[in-house]
């Protein structure tokens, strides 16, 4: 290992001569533990080299490296350090301050505007990679624009674009009479329709394809347990996302529609809300990922009323709060491969960690938990060598907590300092905002 490392820091020594302007930035960090998310251990006094905001080394401080004179120092004593946390399922244009009919009193712009600051605080909560599925007006890709030029801060983002569906359904505009005609201009009706859907959000940007396949809880004069699109065309919807390369999520409560997608080939189900046994059994085979959002329930019975939120939305949540959770450890117990997916903008943006607990309360580990939210979800995401954990070749995006989240995984609820790039972007050396 120690010849490994000192291979890596020799390499970057000579990849530029002393006082050259474009010098590679090299970063050290120490800690007191980090968790090995990969082996599912925790490995301590860790050492980590960053070279020009990626992981060239991973070793131990008893290691004997040599390190280059002129490295910075991130030293993290007290502390775990784990990868950056991923979350598979956000909003960071929605916000739950405005729920049912409130949201029309804004411009359009508005959502992209308030989502700034949503994804600074979902970046200093520690969550340095997150999925947004589903915003209108392409506002997801304008975020994720203007945080990779600096202009603002927050997580790498995995965009969506507009979620595609059926008209009427779960992802059409289900809130307005006829006379305003408003109209997602994602829906389709039949395959060829939501194939050319699929195409669309891949122009304008779309990294991944986010469908419902059911009705949902926060729309209007759908139910979540029916079935909205048909086999052939939830086929059509993610044939076509694999075409391009890209990954398929499948919005779906009902065990009906989870079968479907699981089916046609989604690479993700989210909510499962309604999985029976057939649903669980076919996702194992096939290796699909599962996404329970097990946290937002309380929020929503809680504060939703106040927040505008309709009467029968409110309804539909009660109803599936306690069997979804049920579901999730049935999943749990059998195995089934999951991802952490949280739907936050029903709930708070930067409350996202607050799901890790309820999930070890229906039967994951905390190891199994924080797997769920690192290599898990890189590997969902088909990004396993840039995010998920800490290891050469990926970005040097960490959280560190005070404590050890294997024996308390709260403490991931209070991030102690957030590193993406090998930069600090929250805690240690930086002011809060």
């Amino acid at each position: 290992m120690r010849s490994l490392v000192l291979a890596a820091v020799a390499a970057v020594v000579a990849a530029a001569p002393a006082g050259a302007q474009n010098a590679p930035r090299v970063v050290v960090i120490t800690a007191d533990r980090m968790i090995d998310v990969t082996n599912g251990r925790t490995v301590d006094a860790p050492l980590v080299i960053v070279t020009d905001g990626r992981i060239t080394a991973v070793t131990t401080q008893s290691g004997g490296t040599a390190l280059p004179p002129d490295a910075e120092r991130i030293d993290l004593a007290g502390r775990t350090i784990l990868p950056g946390l991923i979350d598979m399922h956000v909003h960071l244009t929605s916000n739950p301050r405005y729920g049912g009919y409130t949201g029309l009193q804004f411009t359009d712009s508005f959502w992209v505007a308030q989502a700034a600051g949503n994804a600074a605080r979902t970046l200093r909560a520690g969550f340095t990679t997150v999925r947004n599925v589903g915003s209108d007006n392409y506002a997801d890709v304008g975020l994720k624009q203007a945080i990779e030029e600096g202009w603002i801060e927050g997580p790498r983002i995995v965009p969506a674009a507009y979620s595609i569906g059926a008209t009427g359904g779960h992802c059409d505009e289900t809130f307005l009479p006829p006379s305003f005609q408003r109209k997602s201009p994602a829906v389709g009706d039949d395959a060829d329709e939501l194939r050319k859907r699929v195409r669309e959000q891949r122009k304008y940007g779309a990294e991944v394809i986010k469908a419902c396949a059911t009705g949902g809880v926060f729309s209007r004069n759908t139910e979540p347990g029916v079935q909205q699109l048909r086999a052939e065309e939830l086929k059509a919807i993610a044939d076509e996302a694999h075409f391009w390369k890209l990954k398929a999520a499948a919005h779906a409560h009902g065990a009906e529609g989870i079968r479907a997608a699981i089916e046609a080939g989604f690479d993700t189900i989210e909510h499962v809300s309604f999985i029976d046994d057939a649903g669980i059994a076919a996702a194992k085979a096939r290796g699909t990922y599962l996404g329970f959002d097990i946290y937002n329930t309380e929020y929503t019975l809680a504060e939703g009323a106040k927040n505008g939120v309709l009467p029968e939305n409110i309804e539909k949540e009660r109803r599936i709060g306690t069997q979804q959770r049920e579901n999730f450890r049935k999943a749990a117990r059998a195995g089934t491969r999951m991802i952490f997916s949280t739907d936050a903008g029903i709930y708070p943006h930067g409350d996202n960690a607050r799901q890790f607990a309820v999930m070890v309360r229906y039967g994951l580990t905390p190891m199994q938990a924080i797997q769920s939210a690192t290599v898990n979800a890189a590997e969902a995401l088909g990004r396993s060598g840039d995010v998920g954990a800490i290891a050469v070749g990926r970005y040097a995006d960490m959280v560190a907590v005070a404590g050890d989240p294997l024996t308390d995984i709260t403490v991931l609820e209070r991030a102690d300092t957030v590193i993406k790039g090998g930069a600090v972007v929250a805690g240690t050396g930086v002011p809060p905002r």
